[in-house]
């Protein structure tokens, strides 16, 4: 099975994967990858990214069985480019289109860091958390084995207590994590939702017979555009 994974929840990334979707022990590779360090520019470099993962789209676009894209939650504007791109791509390709949460990612990559014997402690449950602005994170806790046991959720880091914590949000507040029993590990301390990940944990839930959600997203928060009022009338 060979999917494009987008996301765009905190890097714009883009990734290329095959694996064998019978085989829950056959590990996914990444055929190519692109990622940004910049958070803010998410629309001018999304497209060309995506476009460097093939030497002729046009051509290799029809042979995907599938694209998934991360959900959030992030901002709004950075999830749209994702999410907007993903469906234009699905509809242009006539692809199946499925959504992913982003935080998924960073519970893969915990997992593999974990395997590695690179973060610590290396069982229990664990919580991921990004930068949510704002002074707060986005976060969502998991079980040793990886499955979602809560989230996500936006709030201050300091609503988080006693457990692992892992992921740029944890690197953002260690101080105050580790006042209320939490530990943050240095090793993951500052990793990002990345495509390539994303990736890894959809070949992951389709190997194991799992249906992978739609790409509604998650914002967790309103806009912050208004629809304005009714001008008020001036006095006469």
């Amino acid at each position: 099975m060979r999917i494009l994974t987008i996301d765009t929840s905190a890097v714009a990334s883009a990734a290329l994967l095959s694996f064998d979707a019978a085989d829950p022990a056959a590990p996914a590779r990444v055929e190519a990858e692109f990622a940004t360090a910049d958070t803010r520019s998410h629309a001018e470099v999304l497209a060309p990214g995506v476009r460097s993962l093939f030497s002729d789209p046009a051509a290799q676009g029809p042979e995907l069985d599938a694209i998934v894209v991360g959900v959030g939650p992030g901002p709004f504007t950075g999830l749209r480019s994702g999410i907007a791109m993903a469906r234009t791509l699905a509809f242009a390709w006539k692809v199946p289109l499925h959504g992913l949460m982003s935080l998924e990612a960073l519970a893969w990559d915990v997992l593999s860091l974990r395997e590695a014997g690179q973060a610590l402690p290396e069982g229990g449950d664990f919580v991921v958390a990004t930068d949510a602005r704002r002074r707060e994170v986005y976060w969502a806790r998991y079980s040793e084995t990886g499955g979602l046991l809560k989230g996500p959720v936006v709030g201050p880091a300091d609503t988080i207590r006693d457990v692992p914590v892992h992921g740029a949000g944890a690197g953002l507040y260690a101080a105050g994590l580790r006042a209320n029993g939490c530990t943050v590990d240095d090793a993951a301390a500052g990793l990002q939702p990345t495509a390539v990940s994303l990736g890894h944990m959809a070949a992951r839930k389709i190997q194991q017979g799992l249906e992978l959600p739609g790409t509604a997203p998650l914002y967790l928060r309103e806009s912050d555009a208004k629809v304005p009022g009714p001008r008020k009338r001036a006095l006469l």
